[in-house]
């Protein structure tokens, strides 16, 4: 029988992998966890399956995982109903997995929605499990979700929601995390730079997201998304979704575009600057010119142990004391596996910034004549920010 390979494009190190086992499961010892379950279905907003096994969950299949507290784990994916695989946890395609399982279940098809809950049920009751933590509930389907806790709950299993405990260790990046982070921040900035040798008037705003897009995925990314419009001037260019990207690009106009695709490994960054097919009017050089005092005001304030309250509450009165509105979208928060990971840095967030985390900071202003934002990345250090990530200038880039 041949060895298998990894074909995986950036493969995450064994030692990465095990460091993150290990840690998870120091705490499920303390707690007397026998197994964690979770489940995701995309690789924007659905890391924990990735973080676990160096596999991503992607276009809406899901993919669960039982994360036994010894022993290797069980993978249950898209595929023919009674499938089951048995490996040896060195599979370099699904590192650490014992038992690959296999059903047709579809969100499409409301019926299936307990079939990946009925084999991961299956394969806590193989362990002998008492005690069961849940990972991401809110991530999970339904279906599997309502499945696992009735049907445990009448077994007399004992079910915790974990997730707390597992974030505050996924937040914190290693050495080997931080350089793939890195690389993902470089990756932007390189399209970025060829994003500006190839706009030019006559485009669709959709033609310059999906060079934005085919340029990431050359230089190593996997999934992202990339927002944006076009607007002439005395117009805010907003963020707009694909669908709402079919205006052409004349001379004169604004070009917003976020690109939020992540790097090699998986891990996510973010970066935005406006971009005027022209030179920007002194309004918008101004509105700028404020986001980006805004972003470096935030940047003072993250120090390991400050709470994300006290961040949000002085974001907050800065832009009130240049008589902007107070913020009331997600304008600074961790990124990760996830394209957003905690810490989120507003009014409800329980945990504090701390070292070694990946913060992104886009503060915004708009009106009915502009809307202006710069996205950039840090790693937080022992006394703060470090450099920014993204080598990109901060300044309107006019073409």
């Amino acid at each position: 029988m041949t060895t298998p390979t990894s074909r995986a494009c950036t493969p995450i190190s064994s030692t990465e992998l095990a460091r993150r086992w290990a840690a998870i499961r120091h705490l499920m010892r303390e707690r007397g966890i026998d197994a964690l379950v979770m489940q995701n279905c995309n690789d924007w907003l659905g890391g924990y399956v990735r973080w676990f096994t160096g596999v991503p969950a992607t276009h809406s299949y899901p993919r669960s995982v039982v994360f036994p507290l010894d022993g290797d784990m069980s993978f249950i994916g898209q595929g023919p109903f009674g499938g089951v695989s048995q490996l040896d946890g060195k599979d370099p395609n699904f590192p650490g997995v014992g038992r690959l399982l296999f059903t047709p279940s579809y969100v499409s098809a409301g019926y299936t929605g307990e079939y990946d809950a009925d084999l991961a049920i299956g394969e806590l009751e193989r362990g002998g499990c008492s005690s069961v933590g849940l990972v991401g509930r809110a991530a999970m389907y339904h279906g599997f979700g309502a499945r696992i806790e009735s049907a445990l709950g009448k077994a007399g299993v004992q079910l915790s929601d974990v997730t707390d405990f597992v974030d505050a260790v996924k937040s914190i990046k290693s050495d080997e995390e931080q350089a793939l982070i890195r690389r993902t921040a470089a990756m932007q900035d390189e399209v970025i730079a060829r994003l500006c040798e190839h706009i030019r008037p006559g485009m669709k705003d959709f033609e310059v997201a999906a060079f934005a897009q085919y340029t990431g995925q050359l230089l190593g990314s996997e999934q992202g998304i990339f927002i944006g419009s076009s607007s002439p001037p005395g117009q805010a260019a907003v963020f707009r979704p694909r669908s709402q990207q079919g205006r052409e690009l004349r001379a004169g106009d604004t070009l917003t575009i976020l690109i939020e695709n992540n790097g090699p490994g998986g891990f996510y960054t973010e970066v935005s600057r406006p971009i005027s097919l022209g030179k920007a009017t002194q309004e918008q050089r101004d509105a700028f010119a404020l986001v980006v005092e805004a972003q470096q005001q935030t940047l003072a304030r993250l120090k390991p142990g400050t709470s994300c309250r006290e961040i949000f509450e002085a974001h907050n009165g800065f832009m009130r004391s240049r008589g902007k509105p107070e913020e009331r979208r997600l304008y600074c928060h961790g990124q990760g596996y996830d394209m957003v990971e905690r810490p989120l840095v507003r009014q409800d967030e329980t945990m504090a910034i701390a070292e070694n985390m990946n913060i992104v900071v886009h503060p915004a202003v708009m009106s009915e004549r502009y809307f202006m934002t710069v996205v950039d990345n840090y790693l937080i250090g022992p006394a703060g920010p470090g450099e920014c990530l993204h080598r990109t200038p901060k300044e309107i880039i006019e073409l």
